[in-house]
């Protein structure tokens, strides 16, 4: 089911359910290997190798992303918020840009919600609500294929 994001302001929101549980979901956030299957969406592949997960608040998170073109670009995130299984609040330290990424159990399955707000700009375009709904889609897809991989804590 492909999931639409909508633009307000300074603020997307995307909603989608997933026939997954909240466990689930939340591993593929916080999973180095799920983050690198799903997080380019259509637009972006990342590099496996390439995604580093410290889960704690002040912890970060990175991945490269690397376009069609073959341009490839660093993304790095700092956790505010880590509320497993169902909770996660990050922000993009260049932009500003603040993720809350809500995770609830709902039937058979999760109800996943991202709330991007203080988006700059240039990221308040149909082009960005599409992006994070191509993300969206790539993460369904990825729930589908296979069980998300533990994540290992140290």
């Amino acid at each position: 089911m492909s999931a639409g994001a909508e633009l307000r302001g300074d603020e997307l929101i995307a909603r989608r359910h997933l026939p997954a549980t909240p466990e689930r979901v939340w591993a593929a956030f916080t999973a180095p290997a799920s983050i690198a299957a799903f997080w380019g969406g259509s637009h972006a592949t990342v590099p496996a190798g390439s995604v580093t997960v410290d889960l704690r608040p002040g912890g970060e998170f990175a991945l490269d992303t690397r376009a069609p073109n073959g341009a490839t670009r660093r993304l790095r995130f700092v956790y505010v918020r880590v509320t497993a299984p169902h909770e996660l609040v990050f922000d993009e330290p260049v932009t500003g840009l603040r993720t809350t990424v809500t995770v609830r159990p709902a039937g058979d399955g999760t109800e996943l919600t991202v709330h991007q707000r203080r988006l700059p700009p240039e990221l308040r375009t149909a082009q960005a609500a599409d992006g994070l709904a191509s993300i969206l889609d790539a993460l369904a897809a990825h729930l589908r294929q296979q069980p998300t991989p533990a994540r290992r804590t140290p």
